[in-house]
């Protein structure tokens, strides 16, 4: 038990520090299963959520929200879960936060973030300049900015392995005045809550957009693969 706790400890290094009185962490970017390149089950999930300490986890798979719907309800006594979804759009993805309806991939940017905000979702920018990943391009972010359609970026992803990149991110919201974010990213267990953001305790996506801009983004590099294990994934057919 000892050895698992300090095992806990050196993944999430935050633990050894108290949260302050009436504010949360919250993991913006999270997936499942339910994603197609991750094999993280939601028990999985609910076990990294306690390990890692996370009040809130916003899961964003990819161009899914049936595993964000399902973890909104199992995992109701342990955190909160913000069902969101990772779209892929013609120029990058894009990410939606409060979404109560799927968004469709494979439209354009402008559409897509239309999409969001009119189902009283926020705008999230993932991983915007990391060629590495599925990013948008800075032309389309440039586009999205001026037209008024994105609430935050994200500032911090650990799943980026240049910080310059990082950094990049913070600059061009703090440029822009957009709210900045924090997320792991996670495709396995372990890499939960290796990002987040420190912030207010919140009520409902206005309020968590306006709270956002008071946080402290806390995160490190973390991009382990998984250790080789013999399992069976469980079918995503929706069934809830």
């Amino acid at each position: 038990m000892a050895l698992a706790a300090a095992a806990a400890i050196e993944r999430h290094p935050h633990l050894s520090e108290p949260c302050p009185n009436g504010w949360v962490r919250v993991d913006l970017h999270s997936h499942t299963m339910f994603s197609g390149d991750s094999t993280t089950t939601l028990d999985e999930i609910e076990e990294a959520v306690v390990e890692s300490g996370i009040d809130v986890l916003c899961v964003t798979d990819h161009n899914a929200i049936d595993g964000a719907l399902r973890l909104q309800k199992s995992l109701a006594d342990i955190c909160r879960v913000v069902v969101g979804e990772e779209v892929r759009t013609h120029t990058g993805e894009i990410i939606g936060l409060f979404l109560t309806e799927k968004i469709p991939f494979g439209a354009n940017a402008i559409n897509t973030a239309t999409q969001i905000r009119n189902q009283g979702g926020l705008v999230y920018i993932p991983h915007p300049f990391d060629p590495m990943r599925r990013n948008i391009t800075e032309q389309s972010l440039i586009e999205l900015c001026e037209l008024g359609l994105v609430d935050a970026i994200e500032a911090h992803n650990s799943k980026t392995s240049l910080p310059s990149l990082n950094a990049r991110a913070h600059s061009f919201g703090k440029e822009r005045d957009l709210a900045l974010g924090s997320g792991s990213d996670a495709h396995v267990p372990h890499a939960l809550g290796s990002a987040f953001l420190e912030m207010p305790d919140f009520d409902g996506p206005t309020d968590f957009l306006q709270k956002m801009r008071e946080g402290k983004i806390v995160g490190h590099h973390w991009d382990k693969p998984r250790p080789w294990s013999a399992r069976i994934v469980p079918s995503v057919v929706d069934d809830y």
